[in-house]
């Protein structure tokens, strides 16, 4: 009975988990639509998730882009549809590794961020002076995050999606001997807007995801130093598997026939 037993606690673990994600997601969302609301952490926020994170996202779409056309077209031309691969670029750039790649780094970057500041909040017991001021946490620390990860993630995938394409281009202009203006003419016939907005529904889950994950585990940390640590890499970890798991049923829902 002892492997049952295991499998048992693991499978309650897991359900416990699972509802304390579930009231937290219920109270943060609660929060974001009544009143008050702090425009100036909000302000704060955006700029450490938005604009810090643009190195990083530009980079790592850029050169995406341009390992992306240089393996279509050695995939394509076994077939000799090299002409494709303007076309494979712009849809895969838009539809997925735009969002998907934003999604990763920005995880790894601001969600083991958000789960270290607040957990470090918590075991030096800030947030309970918060509370003891009759300042909300939620509201204070939660709500400004999970707004600024809405608002900011689906800005940083626009970029992202245009620096992949761009890199794309140069690669298939320069490396790969294409016509500038064929290729160009190739990647707006094929481009439709619901290969944007797509990608752009993605980006916004994936940021609520994101912020929700690193606030959730630096909320409930606890035991020293060692506790934080493990909060960081649970958020960064959760919020990666969510954001894969994610993308296969909003493409469901947006391209299942």
């Amino acid at each position: 009975m002892n492997p049952l037993a295991a499998i048992g606690r693991a499978f309650l673990a897991f359900l416990a988990a699972t509802g304390r994600i579930g009231l937290f997601t219920v109270s943060a969302v609660s929060h974001c639509v009544r009143p008050p609301i702090y425009p100036r952490l909000i302000g704060r926020q955006l700029i450490e998730i938005g604009y810090y994170s643009l190195p990083v996202v530009g980079l790592t779409t850029l050169f995406s882009g341009m390992v992306l056309a240089l393996q279509s077209y050695t995939g394509f031309a076994r077939f000799s549809a090299e002409g494709a691969v303007a076309t494979v670029v712009v849809l895969s750039m838009t539809r997925e590794l735009g969002p998907v790649l934003a999604g990763l780094m920005v995880a790894g970057r601001i969600g083991a961020s958000m789960a270290a500041e607040i957990g470090t909040m918590r075991v030096t017991e800030q947030i309970d002076a918060l509370t003891t001021l009759s300042t909300n946490p939620f509201k204070y620390l939660v709500v400004p995050r999970i707004l600024a990860g809405l608002i900011s993630l689906p800005i940083l995938v626009l970029v992202g999606d245009i620096v992949g394409v761009f890199g794309g281009y140069l690669v298939g202009v320069n490396k790969l001997g294409f016509n500038a203006g064929n290729y160009l003419s190739n990647t707006w016939e094929f481009l439709e807007a619901i290969d944007v907005i797509s990608g752009l529904v993605k980006a916004a889950v994936f940021g609520f995801l994101i912020s929700l994950m690193g606030c959730y585990h630096g909320y409930n940390s606890g035991g020293g130093a060692q506790g934080v640590g493990l909060a960081t890499t649970n958020a960064v970890v959760s919020a990666s598997i969510l954001i894969l798991v994610s993308n296969y049923a909003i493409t469901e829902m947006f391209f299942a026939r």
